[in-house]
C-alpha cells in the first residue's frame, strides 16, 4: 500500500508493449503482471499462491489498482508473462523501471551501483512454480491411490509422506532460500521414485491400476 501511495504505478503497459501482438484477444494489463511478479518474489509465493493473493488480499488489490470485488486472473498468465520477458530479452525492465523511479526520488545515487538482476527474480519465481507443480503432482497421485488401493498404499507409504502431502502444496509457503528449496524438491523426487518402485514391484495391485488407467508408466513423467 505504501508502495502505491509513494510511487503510483511503477510500470506502464507501454514498457512491455513490444512483447505482445498488436492483434488478437486483449491481454491483461502488462504493468499489473510485472508488479505481481515482483510482489510474489518478495513474499516467496508461487504463481497459484500469487493469483490467490490478488483475489483475496486488500493490500495487493490496492497496490494493483483493483476494485475489491475484482475476481483476479488465472495463475497461468504469470508464467506466460515470464516467458514473454525471456523470449524478448526484456528481463532487465522489471528492476530497471523500478530503479528509474527511485532515482527520480533521490533514493538511489545517480552514479551508484545497484543490483538489477531481474533474471534472478524470474528464475526464483519460476523455481517456486515448478516446485509447487511437482509437489502437487505427487500429492494428487497419492490421494488417487488412497481411493483405489488404500491398504496397499498404507503398506508402502513412508512415514514422512503423511505430513508432507497432507495438504495442497499451495496452502503452505515453500522454503525461502534456494538451498532449502533444492532439498525440498529432491525430497519430493526421492518420494516419487520410491512410489514408482513400489508400483513396479510384483505385489503391486496392477489390475486395480489398469482399470483406473493409473499405471507406473503413466506416473513416470512428473518425476
Amino acid at each position: 500500500m505504501r508502495l502505491r501511495d509513494e510511487f503510483g504505478m511503477l510500470y506502464q503497459d507501454a514498457d512491455f508493449a513490444d512483447l505482445f501482438p498488436k492483434r488478437g484477444q486483449p491481454a491483461l494489463p502488462a504493468w499489473r503482471l510485472a508488479l505481481v511478479t515482483v510482489l510474489q518474489f518478495l513474499e516467496n509465493v508461487s504463481d497459484r499462491q500469487a493469483a490467490d493473493q490478488v483475489r483475496g488480499r486488500i493490500d495487493w488489490k490496492y497496490a494493483l489498482g483493483l476494485e475489491l470485488h475484482d475476481a483476479g486472473f488465472h495463475f497461468s498468465v504469470l508464467s506466460e508473462f515470464r516467458a514473454r520477458l525471456v523470449k524478448g530479452e526484456a528481463e532487465y525492465r522489471l528492476l530497471d523501471r523500478m530503479l528509474d523511479h527511485f532515482q527520480d526520488r533521490g533514493l538511489v545515487k545517480a552514479r551508484g551501483k545497484q543490483r538489477t538482476d531481474s533474471t534472478h527474480v524470474l528464475g526464483a519465481v519460476r523455481d517456486l512454480h515448478l516446485a509447487e507443480l511437482v509437489g502437487e503432482t505427487l500429492r494428487a497421485t497419492l490421494n488417487q491411490l488412497a481411493d483405489l488401493v488404500p491398504e496397499w498404499l498404507t503398506g508402502v507409504a513412508q512415514p514422512q509422506w503423511f505430513k508432507r502431502y497432507a495438504h495442497r502444496v499451495e496452502d503452505t509457503l515453500l522454503p525461502k532460500t534456494e538451498a532449502k528449496r533444492r532439498l525440498y524438491v529432491l525430497d519430493i523426487g526421492a518420494d516419487g521414485y520410491a512410489l514408482l518402485d513400489a508400483l513396479d514391484a510384483p505385489d503391486a495391485p496392477c489390475d486395480a491400476l489398469k482399470a483406473s488407467r493409473l499405471t507406473p508408466a503413466g506416473l513416470g513423467h512428473p518425476f
